[in-house]
């Protein structure tokens, strides 16, 4: 259940299409379902505005399965699965419709969303290397209501590239910046914007790289006020941030 879902048995029960009683049980269907394996959290959208998010690495595809039909039969009418390899999509789909892009490693159970995107999200790439965890924040933005703006490949050591698409940048409400290497990226574009930077570093780059370390610790060291950083590879949790950030409404 949803604050949408929430909202319509509300307005029912003041406008007298629901009883007190029809509506307490609505509203009193069990928080979780307990699955054994998993707990699904079914209240989420109430608590956050956003249904449980399913990690796909280390679920079997049954496990997918079942935790996304409970959800679709609880009302979630889009369901998100996110580190999913091929494979696993390909099992999936032979027991429940899902659209799978293999670059962000994304599938998507249900509906997509319907109505316009709002705000703006831009999501900027050091290199191309960067893009698989770029597409993972881009497509999480879009599957939440965002509108999302690409520039990849717009690294430090060509900077000129980056700076051909200021506009975007000074006219964003969020922008995610996704960089390995030395990571600073980030720094460039915080020093750029008017809005928050959701600094991504990822594990692209050369041994002293060190997996992505390096990136995180330039990041988080960033003389440029305004930048926060999420963890290595974690282009979900950028995205997710992002639309939170571009949601807020203006006092």
């Amino acid at each position: 259940m949803d604050r949408d879902r929430t909202r319509a048995i509300l307005e029912d029960l003041a406008g007298g299409r629901l009883s007190v009683d029809d509506a307490m049980l609505q509203l009193r269907l069990e928080p979780f379902e307990d699955l054994g394996f998993a707990k699904v959290d079914l209240h989420r959208g109430i608590r956050q505005g956003i249904p449980e998010v399913i990690y796909g690495a280390g679920k079997s595809p049954e496990q997918i399965v079942s935790i996304a039909r409970v959800m679709l039969d609880r009302g979630v009418e889009t369901v998100m699965v996110t580190r999913l390899d091929r494979e696993k999509a390909d099992s999936v789909s032979e027991d429940i419709p899902i659209d799978y892009d293999p670059i962000s490693r994304i599938g998507v159970i249900g509906e997509h969303p319907s109505g316009e995107p709002v705000g703006k999200v831009t999501v900027i790439t050091a290199g191309t290397s960067d893009i698989p965890v770029a597409e993972e924040a881009a497509v999480t933005a879009e599957l939440l209501g965002n509108r999302v703006v690409r520039v990849y490949d717009a690294g430090v050591a060509g900077i000129h590239r980056l700076l051909s698409h200021s506009e975007d940048i000074m006219t964003s409400r969020a922008i995610i910046a996704v960089a390995g290497m030395e990571g600073a990226l980030a720094s460039v574009v915080g020093g750029m914007a008017d809005c928050p930077v959701i600094a991504v570093p990822t594990s692209v780059g050369y041994g002293a790289s060190f997996g992505g370390l390096s990136a995180l610790l330039t990041m988080l060291n960033s003389c440029a006020s305004g930048v926060g950083v999420v963890n290595i590879d974690n282009g979900f949790g950028a995205g997710y941030l992002a639309s939170m950030i571009n949601h807020m409404e203006s006092p």
